[in-house]
């Protein structure tokens, strides 16, 4: 399943979720936490308990859209309030915000393990993605998510939103729109976390939706560095965000070139393909781009 896209949809809007799989995303997030509020948060849980039901099998354009749900964190008292809600509608997925790290996320782990079972979901296919940049105490646990058992890990994300307020920082891109150190820090360890775990790292949202421009810059650059998708606030910054992270067809062209090549010559190191050197780490490339497994 494509994971490039990941919307947030408001659990409590019966109209944006009667909308969600018109929009293309490959993963949509029904959310319990930012976007609902306090007072909101039973409707919530209801809205997004009975569209899970309603759409079990998902498929639209010819693939199968991914069914999320973010709960509260775990350090409020409402997060086992929602996964008794949704559980029953069997996401595909949690997401996890404000993760501690992962201590909170076995913590879910075994939250869900209980709930599966009373609600006829199989055991251990509920995924677990968590946020796990929105505290300074979070960042700094981010490398320890590489060699943690986490059975249920699809994937690491991050955030600015939470993390800028929290260590108080006035911006989080300086004049030219680049991240400053700390979040490009976060960022970096997010990716090379998730790479050494073997899971997919999700980008950051672009927080101004009515910035097409930038977000284009923002999601190519993403799929550049070795992200495998970027999450998304608003439906318009979809298509974006999927063709962004689609390879080109001169892409698909050249990596079925190199591919081809070593299956020609299979104890070859390096190569030549119209006059470029070619070796190994090229063919790792090639094979990412046709969704070849390694």
């Amino acid at each position: 399943m494509a994971m490039r896209s990941w919307l947030f949809v408001p659990g409590d809007s019966e109209k944006k979720l009667g909308k969600a799989l018109a929009t293309g995303a490959d993963v949509l997030i029904l959310d319990l936490e930012d976007s609902v509020a306090p007072d909101n948060k039973q409707a919530a849980r209801d809205t997004a308990r009975a569209w899970l039901s309603a759409h079990r099998q998902t498929v639209t354009d010819g693939k199968r859209v991914g069914r999320w749900v973010r709960i509260n964190a775990i350090d409020t008292h409402l997060w086992r309030d929602d996964l008794l809600a949704v559980l029953p509608g069997a996401p595909d997925g949690i997401m996890l915000p404000k993760s501690s790290g992962p201590d909170a996320v076995q913590q879910l782990a075994a939250e869900l393990y209980e709930l599966e079972g009373r609600n006829g979901v199989v055991a251990g296919s509920t995924r677990i993605l968590p946020l796990v940049s929105e505290t300074a105490v979070a960042a700094l646990t981010i490398p320890a998510y590489a060699n943690a058992s986490l059975p249920r890990l699809a994937g690491l994300t991050w955030g600015a939103e939470d993390l800028s307020a929290a260590i108080g920082a006035t911006r989080k891109r300086d004049k030219a729109g680049v991240w400053t150190d700390t979040f490009r820090f976060v960022r970096a360890q997010t990716l090379l976390t998730a790479h050494a775990r073997g899971v997919p790292a999700i980008d950051t949202l672009h927080a101004d939706f009515s910035d097409a421009k930038g977000l284009k810059a923002a999601a190519e650059a993403a799929r550049a560095d070795g992200f495998a998708g970027m999450l998304a606030i608003h439906p318009a910054q979809v298509p974006v965000i999927n063709q962004a992270f689609t390879p080109s067809e001169a892409e698909i062209t050249e990596a079925r070139a190199i591919v081809a090549a070593f299956a020609a010559q299979p104890g070859a190191g390096t190569l030549q393909i119209e006059g470029r050197m070619i070796d190994r780490p090229h063919l790792v490339l090639a094979k990412r781009v046709l969704g070849i497994e390694s």
